[in-house]
């Protein structure tokens, strides 16, 4: 019985009680009933099912919490094995003092669970009396609370409606003072309209005081239209003397005083009184009638305008009377003139001008900013009619239809019979001086166009379209938004652009224009090679003195770019972009296929250096010729060169010296100042100067290749066998000597006779030839020269390379590059940069004379030195076997 107890209690503990109960009644249990436990366990076999010891044993001792842990469960792992080892001692103990030690070990694991239940219970009262401090200070501060909100609700309620009370009243004082301001505004204002009307009608009256009465009408206009027509002015502003409504008044007088201004106004212009036409004019938008006094005042200047158009074309200067005669240009010739409708025209477009630069400022100040754009509005209306009847008279006076018909059938014969294959015979080299090539200068001239009476119709036309230019600027000046920079590009006006002159300067002017300068420069180009003289006295023979001075070129080439340089001056002067992007692309196509393609056929037809017989040499006449026209193209394209800088950059000079245009002319930022016009005009100039250059360097190119292989290269084959007649390289110095002695000769002499005969040869052979032609074709004729002798020296050089029989002798190489040495400096006599060609061949000779030394540093720096070789390594290895090995 007593057995049992514990092992009741222990499963009762394990069944209900929190672990660190449990531990601690199984410890209390096991300690009461330990002799129990150890009778019962000595007399009990290993095969015994007593289950009483072995409950009581395994208590779970590693269930018991540490709360200073944070209730997790885990513990001290050496306390947790001290227990593990005394429970497994205990339980395996067999005798007293086992069992002594193992009750040991255990009361050691229930002091320190003791100990530290006990601080985990000291560290819980610590918490406890900081809970209840916290609980006091939050009954303090509840009651504080209470404190504030009591204080809020019984003092600042108060003060917090006063301050809303107040401002209440100030919203009040404040509306009520708007209400005073606008009352006394109102009543202000009605006391203005009051006087205005009154003033107007006492005006109106006797005094006719017509600026004093504009002037209050001005005032009352001031007044804004919903007090003018309020109940308020109804009832103040009316009395015995003007019982009306104030608004029925003032409108009445701006009626009367309108029909009285419009009346005196035009009477002062029937007696051409300015002063008083000024003075009506001002008082209009003082009474509200701006758009009348506009109106009134455009019909004035428009019928101005229109009677002096008419006066000019009726009677010329004779019959512009007053200060119209005195002002009149002196370049103002009767009808007949040539220029007569182009000073008509300006007479217009300057008359209209004046109006708007004269009369702009006293509009704008008056009527307000812009208006002045309805007055223009009125004036181009009446330049379309003037302007419209001056271009038609002079388009059926001047022929001007007849005229483009003429041109446009035009057959342009002798350039047509020029390019024909059966005709490549026609036109064979004339004789010097003569005008034609086989026929009269003059017959195109039957063919019923005068190019006199042209060129007198194209500068008429750009004078008129230039005075339509400078019409337009200024109209598109006035006519720009405020605020626009004065600088900014201009913007043709709708004014402008839809206007009926503007549409008739196109048809009637630019049209023709672009067609007749297309005749005048074809026609002058067919005409220049008509008329086509060749320089004289030229020879290739240097004892032969030219009279006549450099460049030597045809005469069709000055001929031909002086006519390019006036078309284009004459076009750019009316700075008009129709124009220009027509006749620049003409002129470009014409310079390309007629100009370029007449001194092509005459190349190839006419003056081609061709040998009479097989294996001789072209005749001496062939040859100038060839080279004169190589000339004309190199001169041309110069020419051409400096027209185009000289326009695109003013102050250059122009073909032969003269000035390439005036000021206004070649200026082009003045002479198109619309949107992107320069932009456009310089890349039409540009591409014009391309145009050329290419077609013309391209002949030239062929040209020049052409007389290289006809005229020098075969010259320069018995040069060369004259220059190395003699020469043996192989020979040595002994040998040389020997040599001179049999023969009777200076060694100073040998040594240089190969760079003297081909001195002597070159300059036979070239000087002639630079003597006539261009320093730039020329220099380009070196070139090729120059080229052809390099790869003809690296040949011959070459030749004794590889070869124990045929090499050099050390002294031979040595008197190779000092031949070809001074025949490279006959070359590049003049011209330093020819040398560039002949670098291989000085590089080859100056490998093959290195000392052994000098060979073998460069082979041990593979070539990596200060020289920029054009050799490769093969060919520099190569160069060491033309000297051969004594």
């Amino acid at each position: 019985m007593p057995s049992t107890a514990p092992t009741s209690t222990a499963a009762t503990a394990a069944r209900g009680t929190p672990t660190g109960a449990v531990d601690s009644i199984n410890i209390t249990t096991i300690r009461s009933s330990s002799n129990l436990s150890l009778s019962t366990s000595a007399n009990t076999t290993n095969k015994s099912h007593d289950k009483t010891a072995p409950l009581s044993l395994s208590l779970p001792i590693r269930g018991i919490t540490n709360p200073q842990n944070g209730g997790n469960g885990s513990n001290d792992p050496n306390t947790a094995a001290a227990a593990d080892s005394a429970l497994a001692a205990l339980r395996t103990a067999s005798s007293s003092s086992d069992i002594r030690t193992a009750l040991a070990a255990l009361h050691a694991r229930e002091s320190s669970l003791t100990s530290r239940l006990s601080s985990v219970l000291a560290s819980h009262q610590d918490l406890a009396r900081s809970l209840s401090r916290l609980d006091n200070l939050r009954a303090g501060l509840g009651s504080q609370v209470i404190a504030a909100r009591s204080v809020s609700n019984n003092m600042l309620a108060g003060a917090a409606d006063t301050a809303s009370h107040l401002s209440s009243r100030v919203r009040q004082l404040d509306l009520e003072k708007q209400r005073v301001e606008d009352t006394l505004r109102v009543v202000e204002l009605v006391a203005e309209l009051k006087a205005c009307v009154a003033g107007v009608v006492g005006s109106m009256g006797a005094p006719q005081d017509w600026e004093a009465a504009a002037g209050y009408i001005a005032r009352a206009a001031r007044v804004p239209e919903e007090i003018v027509r309020s109940g308020f002015a109804a009832a103040v502003v009316p009395t015995v003397e003007v019982p009306d409504a104030p608004w029925v008044t003032l409108e009445n007088a701006r009626e009367s005083l309108c029909v009285l201004f419009l009346r005196e106004f035009w009477k002062a212009a029937k007696e051409d009184d300015p002063a008083k036409i000024t003075r009506f004019f001002k008082l209009f938008p003082l009474i509200g009638r701006g758009d009348v006094g506009l109106d009134a005042y455009g019909q004035y200047v428009c019928q101005g305008v229109a009677d002096r158009a008419r006066a000019i074309l009726k009677d010329g200067v004779g019959a512009v009377g007053g200060a119209a005669n005195a002002n009149a240009p002196a370049t103002l010739r009767p009808k007949k003139d040539g220029i007569f409708y182009a000073n008509a025209l300006n007479l217009l477009f300057g008359h209209i001008t004046q109006i708007v630069d004269g009369h702009g400022g006293l509009v704008e100040r008056h009527y307000g900013g812009g208006k002045m754009i309805k007055v223009i509005e009125r004036l181009q209306g009446e330049a379309d009619v003037q302007g419209g009847i001056i271009v038609d008279s002079w388009s059926d006076e001047r022929g001007v239809d007849r005229a483009l018909t003429d041109v446009k059938s035009y057959p342009f014969s002798f350039l047509v019979q020029s390019f024909l294959p059966q005709n490549r015979g026609y036109g064979a080299p004339p004789r010097l001086n003569s005008p034609a090539p086989g026929g009269d200068a003059r017959n195109s001239e039957d063919e019923g166009v005068s190019m006199r009476e042209v060129d007198a119709l194209l500068s008429e036309i750009a004078i008129m379209l230039s005075r339509w230019s400078a019409y337009s600027h200024l109209l598109a000046q006035k006519c720009m938004e405020p605020g626009v920079p004065e600088d900014a590009p201009l913007i043709m006006p709708e004014v402008l652009t839809k206007s009926n002159l503007s549409r008739k300067v196109s048809g009637k002017f630019v049209m023709p224009y672009n067609v007749l300068t297309t005749f005048f420069f074809r026609r002058s180009v067919e005409k220049a090679f008509q008329l086509d003289e060749w320089p004289t006295g030229l020879s290739l023979r240097m004892s032969k003195p030219i009279d006549s001075s450099p460049p030597f070129i045809i005469s069709a080439v000055e001929d031909v770019m002086y006519i390019a340089n006036t078309v284009i001056i004459r076009s750019i002067s009316t700075s008009q972009r129709g124009v220009i992007d027509s006749v620049l692309p003409t002129i470009s196509s014409l310079l390309g296929s007629d100009f370029v393609g007449m001194i092509q056929r005459k190349m190839r037809d006419e003056c081609y250096p061709k040998p009479v017989i097989q294996g001789g040499f072209p005749p001496e006449d062939k040859i100038i010729q060839f080279i004169v026209l190589i000339n004309s193209l190199d001169m041309a394209e110069e020419y051409l060169t400096r027209i185009i800088t000289g326009i695109l950059t003013p102050g250059e000079q122009s073909v032969n010296g003269g000035t390439g245009a005036p000021s206004q002319a070649s200026s082009l930022k003045n002479s198109f100042p619309f949107k992107n016009d320069l932009k456009e005009v310089a890349t039409r100039l540009n591409n014009l100067h391309h145009s050329f250059t290419a077609k013309a360097t391209e002949l030239l190119s062929e040209g020049i290749k052409v007389l290289f292989s006809q005229v020098v290269r075969p010259r320069l084959r018995p040069i060369l066998s004259d220059t190395f007649r003699d020469a043996d390289y192989t020979m040595t110095e002994e040998e040389l000597l020997d040599l001179c002695a049999q023969n009777d000769e200076n060694e100073d002499d040998v040594l240089e006779q190969v760079t003297r005969r081909f001195e002597e040869g070159w300059d036979a052979l070239m000087k002639p030839i630079a003597r006539l032609m261009t320093p730039k074709t020329f220099s380009t004729v070196l070139d090729h020269t120059a080229q052809h002798l390099a790869r003809w020296l690296e040949k011959r050089v070459w030749s004794y390379a590889g070869s124990q029989t045929r090499g050099a002798s050390p002294y031979g190489a040595i008197r190779m590059e000092r031949d070809f040495s001074g025949i490279i400096g006959t070359i590049s006599k003049g011209n330093y940069a020819v040398r560039e060609v002949f670098g291989r061949t000085l590089q080859i000779l100056m490998v093959a004379n290195m000392e052994d030394e000098e060979w073998e540093e460069l082979i041990v720096t593979d070539g990596e030195d200060d020289m920029l070789w054009v050799l490769s390594e093969d060919e520099r290895r190569k160069a060491r076997t033309i000297v051969r090995v004594a």
